[in-house]
């Protein structure tokens, strides 16, 4: 399982239905929708200024983390922005790969 920080924003209607809903309630649906791909949430929490949610989740591989964000940003009530999260035991294994690259102009 690949672990994810998410941190959305609610546009338009998606801010009307959390002040109507609730933000217990919204979580859960972000708990029921993590369960239709077989993910778990970890934490969730509100905030205020650029963002509005950020948390952790798991989720069981790439294509899932991805049908997932695309089902909520497709209703154009939230915007949900993923990063893939590392172990540190990740970064050891990375660093010791020598990949090459040619930056553009060289």
């Amino acid at each position: 399982m690949t672990k994810y920080l998410f941190e959305a924003n609610y546009v338009g209607d998606g801010i009307k239905g959390l002040l109507r809903e609730g933000g217990t309630k919204r979580r859960d649906a972000v708990v029921d929708a993590l369960k239709s791909v077989d993910g778990s949430l970890e934490c969730f929490y509100y905030a205020f200024g650029e963002t509005d949610v950020v948390g952790v989740f798991e989720i069981p591989d790439a294509a899932s983390a991805a049908a997932l964000s695309l089902m909520i940003n497709a209703t154009g009530a939230v915007r949900l922005h993923l990063k893939p999260l590392m172990t540190v035991e990740d970064l050891d294994e990375a660093a010791k790969k020598s990949p090459t690259y040619r930056a553009p102009g060289q």
